[in-house]
């Protein structure tokens, strides 16, 4: 994470009249303002989002999220409450290694009482508490996404739909992408880092499907089968 923020560039200064202009219209209901994404990291291009999350004390309160423009750089303004943040923090998902560098990696613009620091120890706790069934169980659940949009592209396919294939093609890289992600306990900045990291990018169809086949004999051998009988759905 970066040190301090260069507020020369010019995401760095729409980044400080961001902070300054929510300070300055809610400044009773908002508790801190942060910076996460690649400017957070220190490896911002010149088409990299200015990604901005708001912490409120109340629901309802402070500004609304929103995705535009800016003076020609695109802002993705996100806000939570300071409850729902840590509790979020706290919780396992299917999209975890979607979600988890925003609570480890972001810059505070404003936040005098730590509650950045605060969220990242009880997200670092949370992994260190974690069993590793937990894990695999999340990487199940993506897998059969993962599976089913692979199976839907195949017919497709036969069907000469290539368009919609493409599409479900990508679901299937992605939600692969997210099983490695569970199996190796390793979180990704975006869904491009996603893909290109766990080696799904440029897989085609008959490379996915050997990649879930493997996926799937690893979650049998790790105690979590694709496949079972009826009752497996509910453990």
């Amino acid at each position: 994470m970066i040190v301090e923020l260069d507020t020369t560039m010019p995401r760095g200064s729409l980044a400080t009249r961001l902070r300054d202009a929510v300070q300055e219209r809610w400044p009773a209901e908002v508790q801190s303002i942060g910076l996460c994404g690649s400017m957070a990291h220190g490896d911002d291009t010149e088409s990299s989002d200015v990604n901005v999350v708001v912490v409120t004390y109340r629901p309802r309160t402070g500004p609304k999220p929103a995705r535009r423009i800016v003076d020609g750089v695109p802002v993705d303004l996100r806000v939570t409450t300071a409850e729902e943040g840590l509790g979020q923090a706290r919780l396992l998902t299917p999209q975890w290694p979607m979600q988890a560098d925003t609570y480890i990696t972001t810059f505070p613009l404003h936040d005098p009482q730590e509650w950045f620091k605060t969220r990242r120890e009880a997200h670092l706790s949370l992994l260190a508490e974690a069993r590793p069934m937990e894990f695999t169980g999340l990487a199940r659940q993506n897998w059969a996404i993962a599976n089913g949009a692979h199976a839907r592209a195949v017919r497709l396919t036969q069907w000469y739909e290539t368009d919609a294939a493409l599409i479900l093609m990508a679901e299937a890289r992605l939600h692969a992408a997210l099983v490695a992600g569970f199996l190796t306990r390793t979180y990704f900045r975006n869904t491009a880092d996603a893909v290109k990291h766990t080696g799904v990018a440029a897989a085609d169809m008959q490379e996915l499907g050997a990649i879930l086949r493997y996926q799937a004999e690893e979650l049998t051998a790790r105690g979590r089968p694709v496949d079972g009988r009826l009752g497996a759905l509910f453990d």
